[in-house]
């Protein structure tokens, strides 16, 4: 059953972007996953729930998503990324 990883992404600077930006989507689909959105959200009801930049990635499975999450190739760039965004993530399994 695939799982989803969503994540909300609030930018401080840029700095950051272009190291990340090169080094994460091979590091995800070494996982098997798949980025399905990124892009600024917008509210249809309620109050906003992620303020700034949406990401959406598939994976196969939860363990998957777990892999990828835990991959030592993965702390490096939480802390590039840490350097200039707030950054939460959580995982939702698919029906």
């Amino acid at each position: 059953m695939a799982a989803y990883a969503i994540g909300s992404l609030t930018l401080h600077n840029t700095d950051w972007q272009q190291e990340y930006g090169a080094r994460m989507p091979a590091l995800i689909q070494k996982h098997g996953g798949k980025i399905l959105a990124k892009a600024p959200t917008q509210t249809l009801e309620g109050q906003p729930v992620f303020p700034g930049i949406a990401v959406l990635i598939e994976f196969p499975s939860e363990q998957h998503a777990k892999d990828w999450n835990d991959d030592p190739e993965h702390v490096p760039l939480r802390k590039l990324r840490s350097s200039g965004a707030n950054f939460d993530l959580a995982l939702v399994n698919g029906v």
